[in-house]
């Protein structure tokens, strides 16, 4: 019998998707048991073109998910693909989230991005965290009920002054590239059942300066609704129980 393929969802397609997306497909055309989603509603523009490599200017003002479902379909075509042109909302991001197998946070918006942690803490999806700001880079991998999500980090999402302020800093491609890469490779290990190297840690990339790679481990905030910490605290006495 064959195993049944993973299903991978990435949400946005721009700086950190299409580099996720195009590592995940070649690893899907190679053999590997995964099919991919590709949730984003904008459509290709000039601007894209110097970061999001697989687009080119016949792309332009094309859905991003169709443009990139054909691209990496024609690489790779042993990778299912399914591009959905929308945006993740309230209104459907339990049924969208809830039959994935686990999710990629390529997006840009802090809203989106807590949605994104909500919804999978409430499924029990693992996802990935992925932001990059200027020349800086972060990525985490979210293990609902057994890591710590990002309210343990933040409790509520920045405000719009913040937000504005984040989006004039622009982002600089290779570092999009970088973490998006990371995230696929996060990704490629839970669908090897692997434990993912980012579970529960904080990887930071400063860009402007060579070798500047950072770990930092994140505990788990008590009292925040993910209930990881109480979790993990009642698998510890659990366990020391057992000895």
């Amino acid at each position: 019998m064959l195993a049944k393929k993973k299903q991978i969802l990435i949400i946005g397609v721009g700086g950190l998707g299409v580099p996720a997306a195009y590592s995940l497909a070649r690893e899907g055309g190679a053999g590997l048991a995964l099919n991919l989603t590709l949730l984003d509603p904008d459509v290709v523009e000039v601007s894209n073109l110097p970061r999001q490599v697989i687009f080119g200017e016949s792309d332009l003002g094309f859905p991003k998910v169709i443009a990139a479902a054909e691209r990496l379909s024609a690489i790779f075509p042993g990778t299912e693909i399914e591009p959905i042109q929308a945006s993740l909302v309230d209104s459907n991001a339990d049924e969208i989230v809830a039959r994935s197998d686990f999710v990629i946070d390529a997006t840009d918006n802090p809203i989106t991005k807590f949605l994104i942690n909500d919804v999978c803490v409430e499924c029990r999806i693992p996802f990935v965290y992925g932001g990059v700001l200027g020349f800086s880079g972060q990525a985490m991998t979210v293990l609902p009920r057994s890591t710590a999500c990002l309210r343990c980090l933040f409790e509520e999402p920045p405000d719009e002054t913040e937000v504005a302020s984040c989006r004039e800093a622009g982002i600089i491609g290779p570092v999009a590239g970088a973490i998006g890469a990371v995230q696929a490779a996060e990704a490629l290990s839970f669908v090897n059942d692997r434990m993912p190297a980012l579970a529960g840690k904080m990887l930071t990339l400063d860009g402007s300066q060579i070798g500047r790679i950072r770990l930092t481990p994140i505990a788990a905030r008590v009292g925040c609704r993910c209930g990881a910490a109480q979790a993990n605290a009642a698998a510890g006495r659990i366990a020391s129980t057992a000895i």
